[in-house]
């Protein structure tokens, strides 16, 4: 299946490339970004890490059919990635992101992640998306809060930043659908 390029007010979501490699590797090790992120994200982030990653990680799943990458970019700035979100097709993991500080609090990343749990809900036909992240990641349960989704579990589990209270957030496609319509 190919991966179509999505479209919000502001934002254009382009499928990942192995060419954004660059622009991710120098907005993304900063201790703001990677602070909440699984624990096997090498940090000091090296200098081939985004290489690494895009070409080694996501494009490979991206090709198999289970993950779905893409770069967030202002309609106004094509060319000047922002950050990414992802949807993955594997258990109680299904959408991640990050966004370069500088863009954050302006409600792109809550405009990307509607458009990204449309279409895993609407074109791919999944009955249940399932969001982790770390219990003191507040712009991120900010933004579950606010699409419809409720808190289902919480555990530790290991960041970057060390051993922290973790939750797991869902929505079921039905929840989706009756908030969110098309």
């Amino acid at each position: 299946m190919t991966i179509p390029t999505l479209t919000t007010a502001r934002l254009l979501l382009k499928p990942l490339v192995a060419d954004d490699a660059a622009q991710i590797q120098h907005l993304y090790p900063r201790w703001e970004i990677v602070r909440y992120m699984v624990s096997s994200v090498p940090w000091p982030y090296p200098e081939n890490g985004a290489e690494h990653y895009v070409n080694n990680v996501a494009l490979p799943d991206m090709a198999k059919g289970i993950a779905w990458f893409w770069s967030i970019r202002r309609l106004e700035s094509p060319d000047a990635l922002m950050g990414i979100i992802c949807l993955y097709d594997v258990e109680d993991n299904n959408r991640g992101f990050w966004l370069a500080p500088e863009y954050q609090g302006k409600g792109y990343m809550r405009e990307a992640s509607m458009a990204a749990t449309d279409y895993w809900f609407n074109s791919l036909n999944k009955p249940v998306l399932r969001a982790p992240k770390a219990a003191a990641n507040s712009r991120s349960q900010r933004i579950s809060v606010s699409s419809g989704m409720r808190l289902i579990r919480t555990e530790k589990k290991a960041y970057v930043s060390g051993l922290l209270d973790s939750e797991l957030w869902e929505i079921t496609r039905d929840e989706w659908n009756a908030r969110h319509v098309s």
